[in-house]
Order: C-alpha cells, then sequence, then structure tokens
C-alpha cells in the first residue's frame, strides 16, 4: 500500500482541548497546519470534567457565541455556582456566589460536562478550510531531520508520513513528542495520582450544583471529590500527592472504594446510589516541576507540558491557556519564518505565570505532617476573614476577568 505524504510547516499532535485551542487560534489567524489525534471522537478521557472560569476565558477568545450558546445546554453541562469544602469534622466552607444568586444574575463558577462530550464539541469547532484534520491517526514514530521533524504513524487509509518545521505536543501526559523531545521521568514531587468512576442517584448534592471536595480524616495529604453531571449523575474521584502515596505504599483505588463503603460522611450518600463503569485511574503531571516546554521546532501544550493546577488537580483550563498562548508565540515565528528556539525563550514563563501561587501553596502544604493537615485545614477554610475575602470580592473578580477581559501574552 503507498505511503501518503504531507509537508506541513506545524503539525500539532493531540487534539485534545490544548491541541484544539491551538489549532483554532491558528486557524483564525489564517495559518495553515495539520493536526493529528490517534482517536475517533468521540473518545473518553479520564478527568474530573470540572470545565472553570479559565476555559471560558479561552473560549470567549476563539470562539465567540460558545460560552452562550453550548454551555447552556443542560443536557450536557450543568452548571456550579461555586464549590463546597468539608473538613473531616464534617464542617464545610461554600466559595459561592451569594448575593448574585438572589439578583438572577449567576454566571457559574464552573461548568460540568463529561469529556466525552466537551472534547467532540470542541474537535467539530477545528476549521477545516484552515486545518488539515488527521484524526484516528497515531504516531508511532519521531524522527529530527536537519532542520525538519519527520513524524511516521497509521491513519485510517494506511500509513502515513508527516513533514514539519515545527512540532506541537498536544498528546497528554504520555506524549509521544515529548518521549522525542525532552526529559519523560515523572517528578513524584509535582505528580498525582487519582481514580474517577461516574455515579448516578448521591444524595445530597447541593441545589446549586456545588462541586464538592471532602478531605477524610481516614487518609491526610488527599481529597474525594462528587461532581455534579446531568441527569443525576456525577463525576466522582479521589486523588492524592504521588510522593505521598510512594511513601505509605497507598492504593488509590483501594482507598477510594473504602472510603464510599465505610467513611462516616461517604456511606449514607452513596447507599441508594449505582455507579455507572469501573473505577479508572490515571496521572497527573502537576505544574511546579518546570518541566521545559520548547526548544528548536518543538513546544509543549498542556498534559504534555505538566500544567496542571496542583491545588485542584484541574486542567483544561489551563491547558487550553497554554494552547492560546503557544498560538501567539507561533504566530510570530510563521512571520519571520523562524522557528529556532530563542523564538519560544519566554514561553514557559507565560504558560506557568497564572500558575504560581498555586504551586507555592502546593508546596506549602506538601511540607505540612499529616497528623497536622486537618488543623492546618480547619485554619484556612474556616477563617472568617478569608471566607468574607474570596466570596464577597474575589469571586467577582474572577468572573469578570473570565467574561470581559482578554488573555494578554508577552512574547518579550
Amino acid at each position: 500500500m503507498e505511503i501518503e505524504k504531507i509537508i506541513t510547516e506545524i503539525c500539532i499532535v493531540g487534539a485534545g482541548p490544548a491541541g484544539v485551542t491551538t489549532s483554532i487560534t491558528l486557524s483564525n489567524m489564517g495559518i495553515a497546519h495539520t493536526i493529528v489525534d490517534a482517536s475517533e471522537f468521540p473518545r473518553d478521557k479520564i478527568c474530573g470534567d470540572a470545565i472553570d472560569l479559565n476555559v471560558v476565558r479561552v473560549l470567549h477568545a476563539i470562539l465567540p457565541g460558545f460560552t452562550e450558546n453550548v454551555l447552556t445546554d443542560r443536557n450536557l453541562f450543568s452548571p456550579a455556582a461555586g464549590l463546597r469544602f468539608i473538613l473531616p469534622n464534617g464542617k464545610h466552607f461554600d466559595m459561592a456566589q451569594k448575593d448574585e444568586r438572589e439578583s438572577n444574575n449567576l454566571k457559574p463558577l464552573f461548568h460540568i460536562a463529561k469529556r466525552v462530550d466537551f472534547d467532540e464539541l470542541l474537535v467539530g469547532k477545528l476549521n477545516t478550510a484552515v486545518a488539515d484534520v488527521r484524526l484516528g491517526t497515531r504516531i508511532d514514530k519521531i524522527e529530527k531531520l536537519d532542520k525538519n521533524w519527520k513524524l511516521y504513524g497509521t491513519g485510517k487509509s494506511g500509513k502515513i508520513e508527516i513533514e514539519t518545521k515545527m512540532l506541537l505536543g498536544a498528546d497528554g501526559a504520555h506524549s509521544v513528542v515529548l518521549k522525542n523531545v525532552g526529559d519523560v521521568k515523572i517528578d513524584r514531587e509535582n505528580y498525582a495520582g487519582a481514580v474517577r468512576q461516574y455515579w448516578k442517584g448521591i444524595e445530597g448534592i447541593h441545589s446549586d450544583k456545588l462541586i464538592e471536595f471532602y478531605f477524610p480524616k481516614s487518609l491526610p495529604l488527599s481529597y474525594f471529590w462528587i461532581f455534579p453531571l446531568p441527569n443525576d449523575q456525577a463525576n466522582v474521584g479521589y486523588g492524592m500527592a504521588s510522593s505521598y502515596i510512594a511513601k505509605k505504599n497507598i492504593n488509590v483505588r483501594k482507598a477510594f472504594e473504602e472510603l464510599i463503603k465505610t467513611d462516616p460522611l461517604l456511606v449514607a450518600r452513596f447507599k441508594n446510589a449505582t455507579p455507572q463503569e469501573t473505577v479508572k485511574g490515571y496521572g497527573l503531571p502537576l505544574s511546579g516541576s518546570n518541566r521545559k516546554s520548547f526548544g528548536d521546532g518543538w513546544l509543549l501544550v498542556g498534559d504534555a507540558a505538566s500544567i496542571i493546577c496542583p491545588t485542584t488537580g484541574e486542567g483544561i483550563g489551563s491547558g487550553m491557556i497554554s494552547g492560546y498562548i503557544a498560538a501567539q508565540f507561533l504566530q510570530r515565528a510563521h512571520k519571520e519564518g523562524c522557528y529556532q528556539e530563542k523564538m519560544f525563550s519566554n514561553y514557559n514563563r507565560e504558560i506557568h505565570k497564572r500558575l504560581r501561587m498555586d504551586e507555592k501553596v502546593f508546596k506549602l502544604v506538601n511540607t505540612i505532617p499529616a497528623w497536622a493537615f486537618a488543623t492546618f485545614l480547619k485554619a484556612i477554610l474556616l477563617n472568617k476573614f478569608l471566607q468574607t475575602w474570596i466570596v464577597k470580592k474575589e469571586i467577582k473578580k474572577w468572573i469578570k476577568t473570565a467574561y470581559t477581559k482578554p488573555i494578554q501574552v508577552n512574547l518579550n
């Protein structure tokens, strides 16, 4: 069978939210490129499914009208007015929009949607007039030529070879691009293990669909989550820092299942609920390792660049922002006809600068002894000044930023 050969200036490997964001932004700039993904869509992606205000901000920038016309579909998206943090003793702090709720002017802090649905919607927005979209195309091998890259893979019609000046890795934590350009070693100090399982019929879901983080007494330095979905379903999961998992030799899957069966705050809520799938595990490359995400003729975005928010485990928003930022750097490189490393020297700074505070908090939390973790949480989450400051001021600022302020990218 004849090998299909493609020559392109820019090739994006991976069509998840980060890769699609890069592609749509490049298309809006009129820059032709190729985007490939091993999967056909729809396809499942193990995730917490929380779509935060970072996602809203990027969508406003690249797909005007998407948030108003798509995120409002209540068959797919469940709006969450805020978060509920539940301490080991059962006390909780709600980070929600109390004033706006009464005035019917509520803009959700989160939308919850299964990744199988959200990612398919995004892929459907790829501009095939500018982007050569190759779904169901797995890249098996990458070679560095003199000035270009050569990708070898298998598509729906057989073998395929892609030659490109610029290679962008958007293919997740186990990126084939990363394996060819950077250090693939897992940084246990900036990595987490997690599991996910969809459930139906959980008791006690808040009327405003608050997403819940519960910190179980039996397992410090970890959290259990319940994120409400449409149709009485919920994304339920459990996560823990990999360094603590290794230190205590914890089986995260077994710990998750045991919590549902025995934890006093969870047993009653799951008594009449029904799991919709088997438990699925995944790893989270967290922001904080400062993994180099650029070089001569290559960039990394999303999970491949290790930029999942370390305090929440949320990676869709940070991944999409990295894709948007990558496109700005690529636009300059395209105009100057130069894809050398010097064109991307400030890229790491730009994709990490919104995560620096979370990185510092994560490092601080991991210095706290396990026996003092509950006391630390209580001191922080039940602090009345902090609660008032967040609810009265910060939430309004976050929403205003997401819906009205453009994303600033400093290339220099």
